[in-house]
């Protein structure tokens, strides 16, 4: 039986040393499974894991198949029975109970009573005598009988003599008890695996906590929550701000750098090389004589003042995400104290960023293409985990794909060895490729292309991708429609309507998502020159004084979907994400629904933000579950409206300069206005 073996031994090599007996069954095919196994599936605690094979064999014989899966720290297998569908494709399940990485793989074996059982059907039907073969099935129960324990054995025992005395007494009685299910289950927990043949690898899950797959990011600049140009912003600054970031129902709060900033080679307003005595210079330009990463901007305040800010925002319902930039200023203690991680050029000076033509004389990157990459690996990741023994568990990390992937494969799997519950979220705007190996080796969640992905086309086909394919089992996208570096042409030209659906999109298309702000809910959309995606006066590098209650900020509707978010169980699942006819190019719509299909919502979004649009959507109405004939409610979460549909072709109509989207919730049923909740 399995998890009676040393674990050191994987299950396919006890199964092949328990016996020399061949193996008759194949398995191939085995789903979820990442790079053969190289790389583990990716779930959150609650989730299941849907496990499938091609599972066949020589002959006619009736085949028996199991998942067996195990929390990492226990040595015992859990047997789920699969079941067989069409062309040898066998299916079965397993729930991920508990907040621990879990192992799973497939066994399965020619089954000798199912066999019998299947053939006892067409003997009996042909009128032949089965005195002989009941006399052959109490040979397979008594031998099961030996294999088995306690009262199982006791039962097996009993149907064994029973069907061998009912064979020639009573035949249909002993017809009966070959047909009793509870003799099929004992018979299948203690099968004869002599010739089971089990899936050469046992396949991992990396299991993280919730917030891992669904959260709403706020991203902003401690050092701008202030009314006044002239005084720098504090950590007790950006706690008197989270009632308004909590207000509108964030759950992660995601600081740039916090860290001294260099002063050599500092950057001015607008990327200025020539800066100006009071200008504040770029977070991301890290180390100064004050120190370096694990040291804090003396501005923002005291190591005392970040914890402080740490429990605030727990009492507020939210976690600190802490932005992780491997690189140094000029000035920065390591480029003093170890030039050998630094790339020296031949005239002896050291080697700045670049991206030709962009220079980045303010940054200097960390070398690992020498024999000093292990120690400057054990530096970094010693910078992580004294963060995360100060208290963070959520780790923004900028430029990742301009490191080894052996770095991050390291550093991640040492933080989560002391801490479980780290997230790490990768900003790597890179090939898709490099943004999956960065996934498969431990990243929690990635940006995306979303920002670039603005036509119906292309929204349909990049996240069929992310939620149809391989890639769901272990890429993780949050969505974003706006950050410090990418002001996209579509906003920059939309105006307001833009950022409405932008956010829209972003909240339901995805699980996680997040917005720069306060720059998103005010629309700030002027580029620093004709053609940039970057900010005019931006955060960057210098403070900047936000209007938060501007008449026209978007703070309200962003507070509605956050609400709508956390009240609906089907944007929690984006591996129900499917797309649905429209007859206009201009309108997307899309719907998810809840792993137990009672949440359906159904998003219709208006992409043309300067001009109203409508068309007719075509519904699957057996994959909803609804009737041609019988009425239907949808009803608009965000205004509260409701509106009667019938069959699978409805009209819709969106203009932007009002709300340019509908979220439904679809009822299968008519509803009063008494059955539904309002949180408007």
């Amino acid at each position: 039986m399995p998890g009676h073996f040393p674990k050191g031994m994987s299950l396919a090599k006890k199964t092949a040393a328990a016996n020399g007996r061949v193996q008759r069954v194949i398995i191939e095919n085995v789903k979820p499974e990442v790079e053969d196994g190289g790389f583990p599936v990716k779930r959150i605690v609650g989730e299941t894991v849907e496990v499938t094979a091609d599972i066949f064999a020589d002959g006619h014989d009736r085949l028996s198949a199991e998942v067996l899966y195990r929390p990492a720290s226990q040595a015992e297998w859990v047997r789920v029975a699969m079941v067989p569908e069409v062309n040898d494709l066998w299916t079965a399940s397993f729930p991920i109970a508990s907040p621990e990485d879990h192992l799973y793989t497939v066994r399965a074996w020619p089954d000798a009573f199912q066999t019998w059982a299947h053939d006892l059907v067409k003997r009996r039907a042909a009128a032949q005598d089965l005195s002989l073969q009941f006399l052959i099935g109490a040979e397979l129960v008594a031998s099961a009988a030996g294999r088995a324990r306690g009262r199982d054995a006791e039962r097996l025992r009993q149907d064994a003599k029973s069907l061998k005395q009912w064979g020639d007494s009573d035949p249909d009685k002993a017809y009966r008890l070959a047909e009793d299910e509870e003799l099929l289950v004992l018979m299948t927990r203690y099968a004869d695996l002599q010739t089971a043949s089990t899936y050469p690898r046992e396949l991992s899950v990396w299991v993280d906590r919730e917030l891992a797959h669904f959260g709403a990011w706020y991203e902003m600049f401690p050092r701008s929550c202030t009314d006044d140009p002239a005084r720098h912003g504090t950590f007790q600054d950006c706690i008197a701000r989270l009632e308004y970031v909590a207000g509108m129902g964030f759950d992660i709060l995601y600081l740039p750098p916090i860290h001294p900033i260099g002063t050599i080679q500092r950057k001015g307003k607008n990327n200025s090389t020539e800066p100006a005595p009071d200008d504040v210079g770029s977070p991301w330009a890290i180390g100064s004589e004050l120190g370096g990463h694990t040291s804090i901007h003396p501005e923002l305040g005291t190591l005392e003042d970040f914890k402080q800010l740490l429990a605030a925002l727990k009492r507020h319902g939210m976690e600190l995400a802490m932005d992780i930039a491997f690189q140094c200023a000029p000035d920065h203690p390591y480029v003093k104290e170890h030039r050998e991680w630094f790339q020296i050029r031949p005239d002896g000076s050291v080697q700045f960023a670049e991206n030709p033509p962009k220079k980045y004389q303010d940054i200097y990157p960390l070398y690992f293409d020498n024999e000093h990459a292990t120690e400057l690996t054990k530096e970094l990741t010693r910078v992580v985990l004294y963060w995360a023994e100060q208290g963070v568990r959520i780790f923004r990390v900028d430029n990742p794909h301009t490191k080894p992937f052996a770095l991050w494969e390291y550093l991640i799997r040492e933080v989560r060895r002391q801490y479980p519950d780290a997230i790490f979220l990768a900003e790597a705007f890179t090939r898709p490729k490099v943004m999956y190996r960065l996934a498969k080796l431990g990243f929690t969640q990635s940006y995306s292309y979303f920002a670039w992905r603005n036509s119906k086309w292309e929204l349909t086909q990049y996240f069929t991708e992310l939620t149809q394919t391989e890639a769901a089992d272990f890429f993780r996208a949050n969505l974003w429609p706006n950050t410090p570096d990418i002001l996209n042409e579509y906003l920059q030209f939309g105006g307001r309507p833009a950022f409405m659906i932008r956010l829209c999109l972003a909240a339901t298309l995805g699980s996680s998502y997040g917005i720069y702000g306060p720059a998103f809910e005010l629309c700030e959309n002027r580029p620093v020159r004709p053609g940039s995606e970057e900010y005019l006066d931006s955060e960057k590098y210098q403070i900047r004084i936000w209007e938060l209650d501007r008449p026209d900020s978007l703070k309200d509707l962003i507070t509605r979907v956050n609400l709508i978010r956390k009240a609906n169980p089907a944007l929690r699942n984006h591996r129900s994400l499917q797309f649905h006819q429209v007859d206009n190019e201009q309108i997307i719509a899309y719907s998810k629904m809840s792993e137990d299909g009672t949440n359906v919502l159904l998003m219709v979004v208006n992409l043309d933000p300067h001009y109203k649009q409508s068309g007719w959507i075509e519904l699957p109405l057996d994959y909803f579950r609804l009737e041609e004939h019988q009425p239907y409610q949808v009803h608009d979460q965000i205004t509260g409206e409701r509106y009667f549909w019938q069959g699978s072709r409805n009209y819709v109509e969106l203009d932007p300069q009002q709300i340019p989207v509908h979220i439904f919730r679809l009822y299968r049923h008519l509803k009063t206005e008494q059955d539904f909740d309002y949180f408007l």
